[in-house]
């Protein structure tokens, strides 16, 4: 007889997970894997260490609204405090300071593409691409409306923000050994 806890405790349900950039619906078709999920609560860690009480850092899944056609789910979220009015209603409505995005093969292409082109259009100030294969950080910071590469670092490298003062996180933290 199959478990049906789901029907018991509701807590148990997993909605789906799905992402809409230019209207267009994304759906997530697999969990992430070891290293992204890794150096996902690694960067977390970073993050809070550096700039936790300046501001908010979260993480996916949370939906980002920019407008009814443009919901994305960026795997690190930061939200300065003079920024904080844009949570509402338990989601984010506007744009974050930063966003992350730990590129894998299933969604890799749309994080260099659509949705870096999206943050941009709505004004987030900062994205990193973060590449668990080659271990290197792309910095893109926003200038005069467009998004302009300030770095490229590998994992000897120490990446400090230019729009958010207290963040720098040495990458050799995050790209460890055993993630690999």
């Amino acid at each position: 007889m199959a478990d049906d806890s789901s029907k018991r405790n509701p807590r148990f349900l997993i909605d789906e997970r799905y992402e809409i950039i230019g209207g267009i619906r994304y759906d997530f078709l697999s969990s992430p894997k070891y290293v992204h999920q890794q150096i996902l609560g690694d960067l977390h860690l970073a993050f809070r260490d550096s700039c936790g009480a300046e501001g908010k850092i979260l993480l996916a899944p949370l939906d980002v609204h920019f407008d009814e056609d443009n919901v994305l789910q960026p795997d690190i979220i930061y939200i300065a405090k003079d920024n904080v009015g844009i949570i509402r209603d338990g989601y984010i409505y506007g744009a974050p300071d930063l966003v992350v995005e730990i590129l894998s093969d299933a969604t890799g292409r749309r994080d260099k593409t659509i949705k870096k082109e999206t943050y941009e259009r709505f004004g987030v100030r900062e994205y990193w691409l973060v590449d668990p294969v080659y271990r290197v950080v792309e910095q893109f910071v926003l200038i005069d409306g467009k998004y302009s590469l300030a770095a490229t670092l590998t994992e000897s490298d120490r990446v400090v923000s230019p729009t958010i003062p207290c963040l720098g996180i040495e990458l050799r933290d995050i790209f460890s050994v055993e993630d690999l």
